[in-house]
């Protein structure tokens, strides 16, 4: 593996994973960052599927809280990183999982068209915590506002079932409760955890790009097979702290 698929989360935009794929691009990593906002979570995976298959290789696919969703529903990736994520089984949806905390709700301001914006004066709270006022006044610009219907649905294809993946458990997110990022990173290969609020691509991306180059450097590159699964490894690592 030599790239890497970076995919967002509700309200954000690619620009947000700049700084990680700047980085990444320094270090002669292809990345790709996918515009999602497509209006439904199968046209946002279809979006993420399509950066997928356009590389040569299997490549490492990161998402990053409903982004977790997406990549959940890709097939041919050759790992997954959960950061801070939702990984949903069998019927189940980021809603059904949990969905957003009472904090971010509370930032969420519903329009007339039943399309959604985040409070600029909460949002830096909740999803920059322990960012710099600078990094989170800028990334809180970035913010964008959601269509109806955005972040809603049902993975029909289960990947980390059968693809290596990672959780990253932020310890101090504001969005999705650690206690839960726990039980979903149960449903992944390996689990580490950071103490970081819940966006660490924009407060510390020189973690995430340490993570995701050693992830590419332990991965073997192999042809692309579309008929058969990647084995999941047999161990789990236990909870590292950060």
């Amino acid at each position: 593996m030599s790239a890497v698929v970076l995919v967002h989360g509700l309200y954000h935009r690619p620009e947000h994973f700049g700084r990680v794929a700047e980085r990444l691009r320094t270090a002669g990593i292809e990345v790709v960052v996918p515009e999602l906002h497509r209006g439904s979570l199968s046209a946002d995976t279809a979006a993420v599927q399509a950066a997928v298959d356009s590389l040569a290789e299997p490549p490492l696919v990161l998402g990053h809280s409903y982004g977790g969703s997406v990549i959940t529903g890709v097939r041919g990736a050759g790992h997954l990183v959960y950061l801070t994520a939702f990984v949903p089984d069998t019927g189940e949806s980021a809603a059904t999982l949990g969905g957003a905390s009472p904090r971010l709700q509370e930032a969420i301001d519903p329009g007339p068209d039943g399309s959604t914006r985040l409070r600029p004066d909460l949002a830096a709270e909740v999803l920059y915590n322990g960012c710099s006022e600078a990094l989170a006044a800028w990334a809180v610009g970035l913010l964008r506002p959601q269509a109806p219907g955005c972040g809603r649905g049902v993975p029909r294809h289960h990947s980390w079932k059968d693809t290596p993946s990672t959780y990253v458990v932020c310890g101090r997110d504001r969005v999705i409760a650690p206690a839960l990022q726990r039980r979903m990173a149960s449903r992944c290969t390996e689990v580490r955890e950071w103490r970081t609020g819940h966006s660490p691509f924009v407060g510390h991306p020189d973690l995430l790009v340490k993570l995701l180059r050693e992830l590419l450097a332990a991965s073997t590159p192999h042809r692309r097979d579309r008929t058969a699964p990647l084995p999941r490894s047999a161990a789990r690592r236990s909870y590292g702290r950060r």
